[in-house]
């Protein structure tokens, strides 16, 4: 396994004080960032804190994967009451503004961005020995604060807009939510300045580099059927020569082959490391009730989806596999060496194989139909799967969606796909109809309630419609 880069959250890179009620924000005082981050060495440590912050409980730590494949149909709930509920109300549509997944996602991605935001905000002042170091830190931030706001705004809707530190959270009262439209001008402004400073590779596994900005990028811009402009991402991406799919299905997830070829990026964990701190809990969370110690069962493929795989389907059983009991659960994430809290899958945020899957979603909708079922086929024959027999946009469309399920299941795209496709009401409510739920949603439900903390603290964020 390649050598990672950990370095232990230490409570002096936080220096963060605490509000019960904060708005969106721990604000950092200026008496103690006046002794800190004046030094290449010091936001090298600050830099590594806001990566490490990706690793919290509300991302990508255990959280945001669930709340991005929970409400598809991709994933459920086994034991919906379990933990207060809240993965259960997810999974139901009973979503509330008091849940500890809404509260807490939406907490711990603003505490990211403002530690972003503390670096974007001092760096130009610090001298570096090397600026194309410089420049590349800039960038990974650019990257982190706008993978933050993509994943608030598509979960939220209008969410309130932060680019410079926060020393007083006081100043925000009174902002409210800022226009989706506007967060997504952000986003894209610091994608595009990001992919013209981050260096090509990185010798330091995790760490961001230029493809992954052009991955996601394009990824926004698909989310806003910006067709030619995430078509001549993905090609830079496919061109750069800087990854392809692997072989073998099994080898992607493998704990001895992280950090990959056909991983883009990937929030890094690892067991064993700092007194167990750099594991991730997924494992334990996302196995079925009683087949792991204190396993929760949340999260779980369903039959469903597991039956998709046709028998020659050469994931089935490595991406999702069955317990002796017959229930399927995500194989990607490896069993922890040490206690079953302390998981060492690193979770792929951006690989490859969707790289190809969106290429060839935006050929399709160019009309471009042959050369969608080229990259559409690429992930297919990997998989030991013929040719797509799809030939009319439409069918080629249906195609691509269950390629995407089935390739990447359980790494958080679903529910944004159906986001993105403007399909959740009509899918889901077929899928509740088709196995005897009696759920029904409505366009409501496609965006999840503020936090009813932030809503409490400044009256000026107004709650979401239906909530």
């Amino acid at each position: 396994m390649k050598k990672k880069f950990f370095i232990p959250f230490l409570g002096l890179l936080l220096v963060i004080s605490s509000c019960t009620n904060d708005l969106y924000q721990d604000p950092i005082t200026s008496k103690e960032l006046s002794i800190f981050l004046s030094n290449e060495t010091e936001v090298e440590e600050y830099v590594n804190a806001v990566y490490a912050s990706l690793q919290s409980t509300g991302l990508y730590g255990l959280y945001l994967p669930a709340f991005a494949e929970i409400p598809s149909d991709n994933t459920y709930d086994e034991v919906p009451a379990n933990d207060d509920g809240i993965y259960g109300q997810l999974d139901e549509f009973t979503t509330i503004p008091t849940n500890g997944i809404v509260t807490l996602t939406w907490r711990h991605a603003y505490q990211g961005i403002q530690k972003a935001n503390v670096v974007l905000n001092r760096i130009d002042k610090i001298t570096f020995k090397d600026d194309k170091v410089k420049l590349a830190r800039k960038g990974e931030m650019k990257f982190i604060r706008a993978l933050m706001y993509f994943n608030l705004v598509r979960l939220y809707g209008d969410v309130p807009l932060a680019t410079e530190e926060t020393s007083d959270p006081n100043k925000y009262f009174g902002q409210g939510r800022t226009a989706q439209a506007k967060v997504y001008d952000q986003v894209k402004k610091d994608l595009t300045e990001a992919i013209d400073l981050l260096p090509e590779t990185s010798s330091q596994p995790g760490k961001v580099i230029k493809t992954a900005a052009q991955t996601l990028l394009a990824k926004v811009y698909l989310t806003l059927n910006s067709y030619p402009e995430a078509k001549t991402l993905l090609q830079s991406v496919v061109n750069s020569g800087k990854h392809t799919l692997l072989a073998k299905p099994q080898d992607i997830f493998s704990l001895s082959n992280e950090n990959n070829k056909e991983i883009i990026f990937a929030v890094q964990f690892a067991s064993g490391i700092n007194g167990n701190s750099e594991g991730s809990t997924m494992f334990q969370q996302f196995s079925p009730s009683g087949t792991q110690s204190g396993a929760k069962g949340h999260n779980l493929p369903t039959k469903n989806l597991y039956n998709l795989y046709s028998s020659n389907d050469l994931r089935k059983g490595i991406f999702v596999t069955l317990t002796s009991s017959g229930i399927p659960f995500n194989n990607k994430i490896s069993k922890p060496i040490t206690v079953i809290t302390d998981g060492g899958s690193d979770f792929v945020v951006l690989r490859y194989a969707d790289v190809l899957l969106m290429l060839a979603e935006v050929e399709n909708e160019s009309g471009n139909t042959d050369q969608a079922s080229v990259n559409l086929n690429l992930v297919r024959n990997r998989a030991g799967l013929p040719n797509t027999s799809a030939n009319t946009q439409k069918d080629l469309r249906e195609a691509i969606a269950q390629e995407r399920k089935l390739e990447l299941v359980g790494e958080g795209h679903r529910w944004f796909d159906l986001l993105r496709t403007k399909t959740a009401v009509e899918v889901m409510n077929k899928w509740f109809k088709e196995n005897g739920k009696l759920i029904t949603i409505d366009e409501h439900n496609l965006l999840m309630p503020i936090p009813q903390s932030q809503v409490n603290t400044d009256p000026a964020i107004k709650q979401n419609p239906g909530y």
